[in-house]
């Protein structure tokens, strides 16, 4: 540690902080532009002047780090200063610099409010410029549909460059020119690739760029602020859902270091739009092959008589990917109370099952752990796909070097380099054989990462143990460490797996229900398969997508941002959505809608209110009720799992996301998805052409 005094004040720093760090460490306010904790250190705004002792200018407090201080002669440590009239004189300076060519257009600027330039200038500027010439004017760029330009207001603090470069891995933006006429741009001003290209709008420290489809929408004084999680992926990233009056308007993220540290996706930032548009607002009832508006109480009737003359036995429930933990666990009360063991939530078919013990589930090695890991196998995955911001991490540990990559499965851009290993199971079954085998033995913490796309087949348990057969041969399995983890890629999937919504004695799973096996089938916002002709079809969900299609009665539920719901994350963290909205017209939660159905059908569910039913989740299963924690699974369930008997077919292994921006119905009634989608499409068919 470092001795340093900062205004008055003695403080002890490593050597590896900067100076801004230092100041700051002393509770120093520094302004800033280019510096950004998660980039690397540009020092171009020079917005950060602080005055050094014997040196006789202002110094760059992010370009210089405590460990460059020539030391006193005396001994004594060294004094930095943040308020002395030298550094305030400084500021100012730079301040009117940085405004000469800003076009001063505040009352129209989408970025007014939580603009970085504004704040700043109030606080460490003056009131006049002395500059009266022109000032210069940038034609706009266009970088795709999400990202909106007014590059004249641009002040080149290249943040947005680091990020591309350093943690999207996209390196699509670039600066051409030099002094006055340097300009940020894309490449012949391509559309901009990256699941992660939005971010740049949360790092521009001024109105060069913002949200297109938010454009003019709202001002944040406007906007109520509700602390939520997403469901997108499986992740669960930390996000802050903003909404006007009963309208969704924004989402963006919150810096939670564990999960999503504070970025997020495209599609959890501009889905939007689809949660306003294809909603259910009110039950149908099919008559005569077509659907009908209907009252509550007809469309519970019908459900009432069919459910009475189909028997216990001949009732299935399928749950879909954007569930809640509450109403799972309401639908696998009322399935059970009605006689039936045939519930499954296990839409793609995963070879997942409980019974197998909870760490052969989760993503064991935690998101944070991966920055421990030192070797990484991945099996039958797309990361990029899947989950884009995990991809990021990956990419991060990657760039802080000795970090061997190896993968199995369809080749793609990942945007870190790694050994491709093959396409099939018997790469992961002659894994021993490769020259990544002795990269993996060299490990300290191994990882094995296998994608729910090479679970999701015939032989998924076939896969998930030669997957189990790696981390013990390969010391993923420790003290201290489990290498072995799941990436799923839907939000509800670990959740039901904890309830047990699999099928039970003598039940059926979905494949089996989807086919006929059952007279009455409940989908719990199951969009993603078909069901074919003959059961009586209940869906209970928001969007018209596939599902609704194929209903005969249709029960209108609430989205992600309606509702308070439990989710459970990839690597197995409870974790708490908040309602920031209500649902339209007369829709309603999903878990006050079964528990109305379950008083008509007979068997009335034992909870009227929501803390009800949470005292009873929590009294059946106790891990719930601690909200972002961890209940880590054994290392003995991957032992057991490495011993299951199953024979594995040569057929290549496949992500579970054929179409990132179109996984779910609200993405699917997005408009800005579709456009998204039909970029990355035509991007794609270029590249192969």
């Amino acid at each position: 540690m470092t001795k340093l005094i900062v205004d008055g004040k003695e403080i002890d720093v490593p050597p590896e902080y900067t100076l801004l760090q230092a100041c700051e460490a002393a509770g120093a306010e520094i302004p800033r532009f280019c510096f950004h904790e998660r980039l690397s250190i540009a020092g171009n705004c020079r917005m950060c002047l602080i005055e050094v002792q014997g040196i006789p200018k202002p110094q760059a407090s992010c370009a210089m780090g405590v460990k460059d201080l020539a030391p006193n002669k005396d001994g004594t440590p060294k004094v930095l200063s943040t308020r002395t009239p030298m550094v305030k004189k400084a500021r100012e300076g730079v301040m009117e610099f940085l405004l000469i060519n800003h076009p001063l257009d505040c009352p129209i600027c989408d970025q007014g409010g939580e603009c970085d330039l504004q704040d700043q200038a109030m606080a460490y500027g003056v009131d006049a410029s002395r500059y009266q010439e022109n000032k210069r004017a940038v034609e706009e760029k266009y970088i795709g549909p999400l990202v909106k330009t007014i590059m004249t207001r641009c002040i080149q603090c290249t943040r947005c460059i680091r990020f591309a470069a350093e943690v999207a891995g996209v390196p699509e933006l670039g600066a051409i020119g030099r002094g006055e006429d340097m300009e940020i741009t894309t490449y012949l001003e391509q559309a901009m690739t990256s699941e992660l290209q939005s971010n740049v709008v949360d790092l521009c420290p001024v109105g060069a760029l913002t949200s297109k489809p938010y454009a003019f929408a709202a001002r944040p004084w406007e906007l109520n602020k509700t602390e939520s999680i997403d469901v997108m992926d499986a992740l669960g990233s930390a996000i802050r859902i903003d909404t006007r009056g009963r309208e969704v308007m924004r989402i963006l993220p919150r810096t939670n270091d564990a999960v999503n540290e504070e970025w997020i996706s495209d599609k959890t930032r501009h889905v939007v739009d689809g949660l306003r548009t294809q909603r259910l607002d009110q039950p149908y009832l099919r008559v005569n092959g077509r659907l009908q508006q209907a009252t509550w109480k007809e469309a519970f009737a019908a459900i009432a008589g069919k459910v009475k003359t189909a028997g216990g036995k001949r009732i299935g429930a399928i749950v879909g990917d954007l569930a809640g933990v509450e109403e799972m666990y309401a639908l696998k009360d009322l399935i059970g109370r009605l006689g039936s063991a045939n519930i499954d939530a296990r839409q793609d078919g995963a070879a997942l099952d409980p019974a197998w013990g909870r760490a052969s589930y989760l993503f064991n090695a935690t998101i944070a752990g991966i920055e421990s890991a030192d070797a990484l196998l991945i099996v039958g995955s797309n990361p990029r796909r899947e989950a884009a911001v995990l991809n990021a991490r990956i990419r991060k540990r990657w760039r802080a070097g000795n970090f061997p990559i190896g993968l199995i499965g369809e080749k793609a851009d990942l945007t870190y380099k790694y050994d491709y290993l093959g396409a099939g199971t018997e790469s992961v079954a002659n894994l021993g054989k490769s020259k990544f085998a002795e990269a993996l033995k060299a490990a300290t913490h191994p990882l094995i990462m296998i994608g729910a796309g090479a679970l999701a087949r015939a032989d998924g348990a076939g896969v998930a143990a030669l997957a189990a057969k790696a981390a013990i041969e390969f010391g993923a399995l420790k003290d201290g460490w489990n290498g072995y983890s799941v990436l799923h890629s839907v939000a509800s999937r670990v959740g039901a797996l904890d309830l047990g919504l699999t099928p039970g004695a003598g039940g059926l799973d979905v494949a089996h229900m989807a086919e006929g096996g059952v007279d009455v089938l409940f989908l719990l916002g199951a969009d993603e398969i078909e069901v074919a002709p003959g059961a009586f079809v209940i869906y209970i969900g928001t969007h018209g997508d596939r599902g609704a299609h194929r209903a005969d009665v249709i029960l209108p539920g609430a989205a992600y941002p309606e509702k308070s719901a439990l989710y459970v994350n990839t690597e197995g963290r409870v974790q708490m959505a908040n309602r920031a909205a209500f649902p339209p017209g007369d829709a309603r939660e999903d878990w006050a809608i079964l528990r109305a159905l379950s008083g008509v059908l007979g068997h009335t569910l034992p909870y009227d209110s929501l803390a009800q039913l949470r005292q009873a989740l929590f009294a059946a299963h106790p891990h719930f009720m601690r909200i972002d924690q961890i209940a880590a699974g054994d290392a003995a369930d991957i032992q057991k799992l490495a011993k299951l008997a199953g024979s594995t077919d040569k057929a290549p292994l496949r992500s579970s996301v054929p179409e990132f921006y179109l996984t779910n119905p609200i993405a699917r009634a997005s408009a800005t998805m579709a456009e998204c989608s039909a970029l990355a499409n035509a991007a794609t068919k270029t590249a192969a052409e």
